[in-house]
């Protein structure tokens, strides 16, 4: 005898797609690197320099948070998009994944732009100098912004991969849904109508216990 096939779900025939495997886990490992980046090395000295303080000069650094908060907002961003990615469907899971790109997008962008930037170290050296018209000399800019706008354009990756493949992944909770009919009630099983609290329950229900006797 041959066995009827059982037809599946769809979100469970395409999360059984190898290709949709692999791009989930390349899009995840791709977001959560990225974004690790991105935090990690805004925490770093972006810019140094000297300050002149009464006939001498004193060090001042900035790191990436003080030159922009930019990167480590659209970080956060991005994480909560990659996770909301497997929350939706179709239109929605297509914008989400274009806030996932976008956000990698801007990131790199603001940390491109910070790497370049002077105002949080002449701020500084205004604040050591106590000169509010005091600007920082000697300065250096350090590899941290670029490492962070590294860390952007992996998120950036993690979301154009979320808008080609995210059609194949599953949603959270799919396998349990049915393509758009709704559950049926489950009925109470019945009873021994010769046992007297079956019997009451039965009636309870509103159902004749004795229409099948």
């Amino acid at each position: 005898m041959t066995a009827v096939p059982v037809p599946q779900p769809r979100a469970a025939r395409q999360a059984a797609s190898p290709g949709g495997r692999r791009s989930l886990a390349v899009a995840l490992l791709l977001g959560a690197l990225g974004a690790t980046v991105v935090l990690l090395s805004t925490g770093q000295i972006w810019a140094e320099g000297t300050a002149a303080v009464a006939g001498g000069t004193v060090p001042v650094e900035a790191d990436g948070g003080t030159v922009t908060g930019v990167p480590t907002a659209l970080a956060i961003v991005g994480l909560a998009a990659l996770v909301a990615v497997f929350a939706v469907r179709r239109t929605g899971r297509l914008l989400v994944a274009g806030l996932l790109a976008l956000s990698g997008a801007g990131a790199a962008l603001a940390a491109f732009l910070g790497a370049s930037d002077s105002a949080a170290l002449d701020a500084e050296a205004a604040r050591v100098s106590g000169n509010t018209a005091s600007a920082v000399a000697g300065l250096t800019h350090t590899a941290w912004p670029y490492v962070t706008a590294a860390g952007a354009l992996l998120i950036l990756l993690a979301g154009l991969f979320a808008l080609r493949f995210g059609r194949t992944w599953p949603a959270m909770g799919g396998r349990y849904e049915r393509a758009g009919a709704p559950r049926a009630a489950r009925r109470p099983a019945a009873g021994d109508p010769d046992r007297p609290e079956d019997l009451w329950k039965a009636l309870d229900r509103g159902e004749d216990p004795t229409r099948d006797a």
